[in-house]
């Protein structure tokens, strides 16, 4: 008796992406380019707003192209970073007062 495959349709499992990038890094953009815009009314500004804009989207797009998780990755690499081994090769050679350190 062979096993029952069930296939996983892309609809139910996407990423949550607005405008191709990561949502919450997109709308932040798009929010700090609006209120410089506003806030300054100028025409410098609302150049550098609109390119700050779309730079950011197309940082953001690039990132989720690589992978769409980055964000939550860089994130959790930046929370868990204090706890990372100082060598991280699996060849050196510890002395016996290295291991005494840990315990």
């Amino acid at each position: 008796m062979s096993l029952r495959t069930i296939p996983i349709r892309r609809a139910g499992n996407r990423h949550n992406l607005f405008m191709g990038g990561d949502r919450e890094l997109v709308m932040f953009a798009g929010l700090l380019a609006f209120a410089l815009i506003f806030s300054a009314q100028e025409l410098r500004a609302t150049v550098v707003g609109l390119s700050l804009w779309f730079g950011a989207l197309f940082a953001c797009r690039r990132m989720a192209k690589a992978d769409p998780q980055m964000r939550f990755v860089y994130l959790r690499s930046r929370k868990y970073k204090k706890f990372y081994a100082p060598r991280s090769t699996p060849f050196r050679v510890n002395p016996n007062s290295q291991g005494k350190q840990y315990k």
